[in-house]
């Protein structure tokens, strides 16, 4: 037996161990060049089949693969024939089982005493906590096509279900601390609200998990189809009145209650200057919160003609695309900021869902016309020669707070 190496007794032991049906976890650490490689293993139960997880931590770094009796038993034997100093510790329901390999390459063993521990064969197919899963969605799910008949899932569907989940983790985080509402009707506009994923999950959401009890949501898009099939979708979930669709473009739209306001507006994925205009809509609505997730942005790159220091990067189509989303994404929550939202962008989605996945979480709670957030506009604004879309849009607004810098 070479150095290092356990007895063929001892690894007989091990793998016994981990292949009956008392097994619980084995976990071992090797220190290798003063990093640390640690893997642990327990069994779990994948669609009803009992299977072996195992996570592997590489200095800092964490891998996740799952086997069956086979696939463990050959890892097992590589885990156990594994040279150098070591930790080994095996649970089982009868005891446990230490294994210490010194930098001397002396085996150290120790035993618990017997036990007789329960094992629980955990499964791993977990549900989620997720908006959509914090109340019976089946419904909505089948009558947004998210989900099939049996109530899966569509593969194809994957990304929009989780984009709609995101948005709705944000909408809970924004609305945590609301001021009381007084009893009126909490009034959400989805601009550009398309097939009316969000729209219908949101008034759910809002009145089935938030606990809101008047809520009407208005779903605006200008395609006739789009609206009609939406329609559709709410009289099939009883939501009539409740979920109302308009066909109309926004920029000639309003909230049809007596003081044409809204509490909150949203859009998901609204193309180029569609969300400038969600965007312009919430603050001459007087909205509280304004929810953002833009789509394609070209505005900018029309318009921006001198690019100084960065010339030779812009001759590069998709690095041009990406610093103008960038410049129109920051010069976006810049104009909210002066405007008295307090405005953060931050990434509500995997980007593995969609690669849009920026949001602007905008909040009116704060002075408008500050003298610091004007000035860092300006300074950015000047430097690039541009006008953006939004300010031309908000300009009768916008126009006393930036004059008095200009």
């Amino acid at each position: 037996m070479e150095k290092f190496e356990l007895d063929e007794a001892l690894k007989e032991e091990i793998r016994c161990g981990v292949l009956g049906q008392g097994f619980m976890k084995i976990v071992q650490s090797v220190r290798r060049g003063g990093a640390q490689f640690k893997i642990s293993i327990r069994p779990v139960e994948i669609g009803g089949v009992r299977r072996f997880q195992a996570e592997m931590t590489d200095d800092g770094r964490v891998s996740v693969k799952n086997f069956d009796a086979d696939g463990i038993a050959a890892g097992l034997d590589e885990l156990i024939s594994q040279k150098g100093a070591r930790d080994l510790h095996l649970m089982t329901a009868k005891g446990d089982l230490h294994v210490r390999v010194t930098k001397k390459g002396h085996v150290l063993v120790s035993r618990s005493s017997e036990m007789n521990r329960k094992v629980e064969l955990r499964p791993h197919d977990r549900v989620k906590n997720l908006p959509l899963t914090a109340f019976d969605s089946a419904a909505f799910l089948r009558a947004a096509s998210l989900a099939d008949g049996e109530g899966r899932i569509k593969a194809s569907m994957r990304g929009k279900y989780d984009q709609v989940n995101e948005f709705l983790k944000v909408v809970g985080e924004t609305l945590a601390s609301r001021p009381a509402d007084g009893g009126k009707t909490f009034t959400v506009v989805d601009c550009g609200c398309g097939k009316a994923y969000l729209t219908v999950a949101l008034y759910l959401y809002l009145t089935r998990v938030i606990g809101m009890g008047d809520v009407c949501v208005y779903g605006v898009d200008r395609r006739a189809d789009v609206i009609a099939a939406a329609d559709r979708m709410a009289r099939s979930l009883d939501l009539v009145g409740k979920v109302v669709f308009v066909e109309s473009d926004l920029a000639a739209f309003a909230p049809p209650n007596a003081d044409r306001r809204a509490d909150m507006v949203v859009s998901l994925h609204a193309c180029d200057t569609a969300t400038d205009e969600a965007l312009a809509k919430g603050v001459e609505w007087k909205a509280r919160y304004i929810l953002s997730a833009p789509c394609c942005q070209h505005e900018l790159q029309k318009t921006l003609a001198d690019a100084g220091a960065f010339r030779g990067l812009m001759r590069q189509s998709i690095l041009r695309e990406r610093l103008c989303d960038i410049l129109t994404d920051g010069f976006r929550a810049m104009i909210m900021r002066i405007l008295g939202f307090k405005t953060q962008v931050v990434e509500f989605v995997s980007s593995e869902a969609t690669a849009r996945n920026i949001m602007l979480k905008c909040e009116f709670c704060v002075k408008p016309g500050q003298a610091g957030p004007v000035s860092e506009y300006l300074d950015l604004r000047d430097y690039w020669h541009v006008v953006p879309w939004l300010e031309t849009r908000l300009e009768p607004i916008l126009k006393r707070h930036l004059s008095r810098y200009e």
